[in-house]
């Protein structure tokens, strides 16, 4: 028996300032189209039970066009598959904090979706000889044992929220679920299929339990999720379809409406402004296909102030008109601490001093760095040389007489 597990839609987000012809922001449409095809893939598999695991929506009152493209998918899929089950549970962005305001996702519940927005829900399909433990994100919901049902010959716990100890340490702050959750309490060897939503990137907990991760580059840190699916070989956002018979999993890539480009970082010890101007632009022009309506970030380290002042903001305007987003993200150096104040710590030598301020000193373009570099240490050496053999004092002036 078929399963399809997607989660984390965020329909109605918004980003930048850049708009479609139709007014509509361009990154809620990018999101919009990538539930399109999220639907048009789940259609083609058909299967036999389809399961959402919550944050549908980016916010609890999502725009109009928002709605009516939820709507119109929702409809699409039941009339395509009328009689399979299609499973929503509420996640933290769902999830009104008033008891008294309504969870939008009920609007669905006419088309024949079972929502899940206010407490946990066991639901049954005899049909399938198939149990679903549906568990929302509900800030203070008492969460039931999560028990599968003997009954039952499929078991499925769908739930949004954190595995405890799963999210990285730079992802925690950002957007924390109101479910948090140890592996013991999931009891996943318990379980035919365990489908997970909240986090954004595909991520395996057990032989038998996933995130699905987002359909579209919707959260506070969308460069980290790029890094995390590089490293990790992941092809970029998608849907899962699992045979909870055979255990047969596939995870079914998503066409994205357009590429996050993390262009690879300069680092700009010792350049002038027309140095770096040079670097940026040699960067910008090694994108395959060019950076045109984009999203793109470069990332230029060791970079003074007044040098950020001095770029050619003409060319980073242009940059920027062409991409539906260029950020230009400089760091500046950090610092070596010359007196021993706060945190302990190590004085720099004069020699390091005298190294990192001509590494860091603006040049005329013909004079080689690491030349001068070498010739300033030369002197410095010879400096102290002669400092130490050099009579001082009144010694010196007895030598003298």
């Amino acid at each position: 028996m078929r399963l399809v597990h997607l989660s984390d839609l965020h329909l109605g987000f918004r980003q930048y300032q850049r708009q479609t012809p139709a007014g509509i922001n361009q990154r809620e449409a990018d999101v919009a189209v990538a539930f399109t095809r999220a639907i048009d893939t789940a259609i083609r598999l058909a299967p036999q039970v389809i399961v959402m695991g919550g944050d549908i929506f980016h916010t609890v009152r999502p725009t109009n066009p928002a709605i009516l493209h939820a709507f119109h998918q929702f409809s699409r899929l039941r009339e395509a598959l009328p009689a399979t089950p299609v499973v929503v549970v509420a996640g933290n962005h769902d999830v009104p904090r008033s008891t008294e305001t309504g969870c939008i996702l009920r609007l669905f519940r006419p088309l024949g979706v079972d929502v899940v927005e206010s407490e946990a829900q066991r639901l049954w399909y005899p049909e399938l000889e198939l149990s679903v433990l549906a568990v929302p994100d509900v800030p203070g919901l008492p969460r039931p044992a999560l028990d599968p049902d003997p009954a039952a010959r499929h078991n499925v716990l769908l739930l949004h929220g954190e595995v405890e100890g799963m999210l990285p340490t730079l992802s925690g702050p950002l957007d924390r679920s109101n479910v948090e959750i140890s592996r013991e309490e999931l009891g996943l060897a318990r379980w035919s299929y365990v489908a997970l939503g909240h986090y954004h990137v595909y991520r395996e907990i057990a032989p038998n339990a996933y995130y699905s991760g987002s359909i579209e580059y919707t959260s506070a840190n969308p460069w980290g999720e790029l890094v995390e699916e590089q490293e990790a070989g992941i092809p970029g956002k998608g849907i899962i379809s699992r045979d909870l018979e055979s255990g047969a999993h596939e995870f079914h890539p998503l066409a994205p409406s357009r590429r996050l480009i993390d262009l690879p970082p300069v680092r700009a010890t010792g350049m002038s402004a027309a140095d770096l101007d040079q670097a940026i632009a040699e960067t910008v022009d090694t994108v395959d296909g060019g950076i045109d309506d984009q999203i793109v970030r470069l990332l230029v380290r060791d970079v003074p102030r007044h040098i950020v002042r001095e770029l050619d903001h003409r060319a980073l305007r242009e940059y920027r008109r062409r991409a539906l987003n260029f950020q230009l993200d400089t760091r500046r150096p950090e610092l070596l601490r010359s007196r021993g104040q706060g945190a302990p710590g190590r004085r720099p030598t004069l020699a390091e001093t005298v190294r990192d301020k001509l590494h860091s000193r603006i040049l005329s373009s013909d004079v080689d760095r690491e030349a001068l570099v070498a010739l300033g240490l030369h002197y410095l050496r010879e400096a102290e040389t002669l400092s130490a053999i050099a009579p001082t004092g009144a010694g010196a002036a007895a030598e003298g007489e």
